[in-house]
């Protein structure tokens, strides 16, 4: 049987680090632990990603105190030497780090220090000055594409590819760019859409509460999986209480683990632990009352019992009308 090609899980830390380092690499080792297979951070200066006078969106006002969006993403910020501290903290916990820039300052930050994909988020899917910086890199690209519309993604294709990036080097997340995500909303065949429109690999960035959402893409063929992490869904931040504790992340790997092994390779054949059941499951044609030489086989002296071992009741039509060569004992598998 084929192997089903590993579906990759990033953990989603992105600035639920709440600024702190320390917290930041608490989020890798939960992450390590939950069995990710890479931690994703989010990598901006609040200077060239928004003005001061940017609002935020309503989950930010509602998981955040008093302040412009300028403010709280000032508060959020990790300098380069934070993030050559975080990528060493993977390197040693042997977890892939990941980053998402939100800029191109940021994208140069990554380059410098050697990282080797980058996620282009969903809000940077029109920017095409953004988009050509990226692509100058030639890295692994994840692109996001939350809130955008079949034509914006194929757009921003067509920019990232003109402008140096190698195809086979992108990958698609279909995502409802909502902090939690309605269930109504997320409409997962988009990300089939996705596939059948790029031929790209495609994978699911999850923003709704729980885990059946991520599980049912990797059933769909997700190749991708993206969830928010946190230490504590009270702490202040605008991602905390739409992100899954370490428990709960760990309880999701471990399933979607389970539903990538039982995807298979499609082919409908018996798998190796049902061919000892096959004959005790399965019936066989017997004799329902003893049978004497030259007597017609008919519906009132054949019957169908387990085990399997004998003919198949499928060859019933063969026997009705044929006489016996032999005696039957009530319940003597019958033999052609």
């Amino acid at each position: 049987m084929t192997p089903v090609p590993s579906v990759f899980i990033i953990a989603e830390a992105g600035v639920n680090h709440n600024g702190d380092l320390v917290l930041a690499k608490r989020l890798v080792e939960a992450a390590k632990r939950a069995g990710a297979d890479a931690v994703k951070f989010q990598t901006f200066q609040a200077d060239q990603l928004v003005t001061p006078k940017a609002s935020k969106a309503n989950y930010q006002i509602e998981n955040t105190s008093q302040g412009s969006q300028y403010e709280m993403l000032k508060k959020l910020e990790l300098d380069g030497v934070a993030h050559q501290a975080l990528i060493e903290h993977c390197r040693l916990l042997d977890i892939q780090f990941l980053s998402a820039p939100f800029d191109i300052p940021s994208i140069a930050l990554l380059d410098r220090l050697k990282v080797s994909m980058y996620k282009i988020p969903s809000g940077e899917i029109t920017d095409l000055p953004y988009l050509r910086a990226m692509a100058s890199y030639q890295k692994n690209i994840i692109l996001s594409t939350g809130m955008s519309t079949l034509f914006e993604v194929k757009s921003a294709l067509e920019a990232l590819i003109k402008a140096g990036q190698p195809e086979e080097k992108i990958s698609l997340l279909h995502c409802t760019t909502e902090y939690p995500a309605p269930f109504e909303e997320v409409n997962l065949r988009a990300m089939l859409t996705l596939k059948q429109a790029f031929g790209l690999p495609v994978g699911y960035s999850d923003h709704t509460r729980g885990v059946a959402i991520s599980i049912a893409a990797v059933a769909l063929g997700a190749s991708i999986i993206e969830k928010h992490l946190t230490l504590d869904k009270t702490m202040e931040g605008p991602d905390h209480k739409a992100s899954l504790d370490p428990q709960e992340f760990a309880e999701m790997v471990q399933a979607i683990r389970h539903v990538e092994q039982s995807l298979g390779d499609g082919q409908k054949v018996p798998s190796a632990s049902e061919m000892k059941n096959l004959l005790i499951a399965r019936k066989s044609l017997v004799a329902s009352r003893p049978i004497e030489v030259g007597e017609v086989f008919s519906e009132d002296n054949i019957t169908a019992k387990r085990s399997g071992a004998g003919l198949s009741p499928m060859r019933w039509d063969d026997l009705m009308g044929s006489r016996s060569t032999r005696t039957y004992r009530i319940d003597e598998a019958i033999i052609l």
